[in-house]
């Protein structure tokens, strides 16, 4: 009986095998193919093999075969070519969000598209700096329920969790309740945000997920995002990405800076390609965007020194001013 089915399932398991154990460096041949069906207990000819194959090339498979560097056959195309595959797991590792065993466990599934010998390949080059890494093993769930509470319009609770130095000098986490109108996630500065309404307050909220806990879906509509932000119809994560600086909340407002030519790329690198230019000189130039004026807006201009200088508003030059005073006060004594 067990025979028969795997007779019957002969063709998935060849393709199997061609994912694992063939690529461009690594063919694998119709008797070697034979030999592994047989570790499953499904008997088979070369010939037969041969029209097996035949038939998922038909079916749509790119399945190549080759006399070079021996011949065989090899699966050529994947769900995710090597290099994407290279990519995810780079982006994997280097996300503080993510804990050290869902890192193992994801670039485990990543690696399970690779043939064997790529996986054997690429695990000398992977290196996973734990330190950084949230311990969080919650976060996985917050983001799906936070995903369904988005789609349906529905408030959620949670616990957020912060750190501080008690009397005894000593690093401890309190813990406090909040119910939340959630509009988006966004990922950025290697944290996964949650963007949201305290329904206490009539402003947007940025809180990270690897710092919540217990996150539940009420039964509760949302407050619409229209009463407590400049969208209406539809709340533009993108547009709101490229506006915020570091996750600090602030007031949207029209902004124009001067900036020395040499950190055009860092620029476009922050506002986009669509910033309007209105004046080049002495080797300068200046634009206008719109942002959110915050403290995370000030700690990004003061990185560039003097290649950046605010124009407007002027309650935005004050704030670097006030800034560049206490930091002269503590650098530079009498």
């Amino acid at each position: 009986m067990e025979a028969r089915i795997g007779s019957k399932l002969k063709i998935l398991y060849i393709v199997d095998i061609l994912r694992k154990f063939s690529d461009e460096e690594n063919p694998i041949n119709a008797s070697e193919i034979c030999d592994k069906l047989a570790e499953f207990g499904v008997k088979a000819e070369r010939k037969a093999i041969y029209d097996d194959i035949e038939n998922l090339i038909f079916y749509g498979y790119d399945i190549i075969k080759t006399r070079t560097p021996r011949a065989g056959y090899f699966l050529a195309s994947r769900e995710f070519e090597l290099p994407e595959i290279y990519l995810l797991t780079d982006a994997v590792q280097s996300a503080d969000f993510i804990t050290p065993k869902k890192t193992r466990e994801l670039v485990g599934k990543l690696e399970g598209m690779m043939s064997k010998e790529q996986a054997k390949a690429r695990e000398n080059s992977i290196y996973i700096e734990y330190k950084n890494k949230c311990d969080n093993e919650e976060i996985y769930f917050s983001i799906d329920t936070l995903r369904l509470a988005i789609e349906t319009g529905k408030k959620v609770t949670l616990k957020y969790r912060k750190r501080k130095i008690d009397e005894n000098r000593k690093i401890t986490v309190s813990e406090k309740e909040f119910k939340i109108s959630p509009y988006a996630l966004i990922w950025m500065e290697d944290h996964y945000y949650l963007v949201g309404n305290n329904e206490k307050y009539d402003n947007l909220m940025h809180l990270r997920l690897d710092r919540m806990k217990s996150v539940r879906c009420t039964e509760e509509n949302y407050r619409h995002f229209s009463e407590v932000c400049s969208y209406k119809e539809r709340f533009d994560t993108a547009d709101y990405a490229l506006k915020t600086f570091n996750m600090f909340g602030g007031e949207l407002r029209e902004i124009e800076l001067s900036c020395n030519a040499k950190i055009l790329e860092q620029v476009i690198d922050r506002f986009g390609d669509k910033i309007h230019i209105i004046g080049t000189e002495n080797g300068r130039f200046s634009f206008r965007t719109k942002g959110l004026v915050s403290e995370g807006l000030v700690g990004w201009i003061m990185e560039f020194g003097g290649d950046i200088e605010v124009v407007a508003p002027a309650d935005l030059r004050a704030m670097i001013g006030e800034k560049l005073t206490l930091l002269q006060k503590m650098y530079i004594k009498d």
